[in-house]
């Protein structure tokens, strides 16, 4: 498996936000990293509240979060998002959390499909009932990433996992997609892979908890958003192409409908910000 990448995709602003906390990732224990794509850290204190907004990935998080405003330390499992994820922070905090792979998290609560948590966000002892405050508190207080880490580690390594072939396969679609810029419609894709579309929506219901069709238009979206991050001189007819829409309308409105502004707005104020 791949060690974890170093960009800011789904970030909303991501030079804003990293002016405001310390957000790091770090590879799990190599027998976790089937099913988990990585660790991150995030460390704020902050003199006034800031809103992040992000764009996920087709994942499902299990977070030990620290919050003054909250009080005690907590855990929380957070099922694929819909739409933009926006979170308030505020005064001083901590979240470590632990990326499951698309398709990966399965093996962890083989007896759910992943769609049920989809949309939401749930104390994570409904779902491990070791994930207690003494847990939470046992994997955010260190003050080091090392120690961190290896509670993390401990942590899922004390959890059952049942290993299982069509997780395995979900795993693979969803890279494929992510990959894949020629992965455009969801009936050529299930063609492709072998499988009835029926079939292959089943699986990521199942396994990733949104259809294939969300998974393509959010990794999409994705590659929008870091163009329209890191360049001023976009061609959005050309992207639009290129990222499998009919045309440049396409691509505005679904960029608009998850962001909540059109890409040349972001980018201007983007670049605004970085400007200043």
């Amino acid at each position: 498996m791949e060690a974890p990448r170093h960009d800011t995709r789904g970030i909303v602003d991501p030079a804003a936000l990293l002016n405001r906390v310390r957000f790091r990732r770090h590879e799990p224990a190599e027998p976790l990293r089937r099913y988990v794509e990585w660790y991150w850290l995030i460390d704020w204190d902050l003199p006034a509240p800031y809103a992040s907004h992000i764009v996920p990935h087709p994942a499902v998080n299990l977070t030990f979060q620290w919050d003054e405003a909250e009080g005690g330390p907590y855990a929380e499992v957070t099922g694929v998002a819909l739409g933009l994820y926006t979170r308030k922070l505020t005064g001083r905090g901590r979240v470590c959390g632990v990326k499951f792979r698309p398709g990966g998290f399965r093996p962890y609560a083989p007896e759910t499909p992943v769609s049920t948590w989809t949309g939401r966000a749930l104390p994570a002892q409904e779902v491990f009932p070791p994930a207690t405050g003494d847990a939470a508190h046992a994997i955010v207080t260190p003050s080091d990433d090392h120690a961190r880490v290896a509670a993390l580690d401990a942590f899922l390594h004390s959890l059952p996992c049942t290993p299982d072939p069509q997780a395995d396969l979900a795993m693979s679609l969803v890279q494929r997609i992510r990959a894949d810029r020629t992965v455009r419609r969801v009936g050529d894709f299930a063609e492709t892979e072998g499988l009835s579309v029926r079939a292959l929506q089943r699986l990521f219901s199942t396994y990733v908890g949104v259809g294939p069709k969300a998974v393509i238009l959010r990794y999409r979206i994705h590659e929008a958003l870091e163009h329209a991050g890191t360049r001023t001189d976009v061609d959005w007819a050309t992207l639009a192409t290129e990222l499998g829409y009919a045309d440049q309308a396409h691509l505005v409105r679904d960029f608009t409908a998850t962001v909540g502004v059109p890409p040349t707005a972001y980018a201007a104020e983007v670049g605004a910000g970085a400007g200043g």
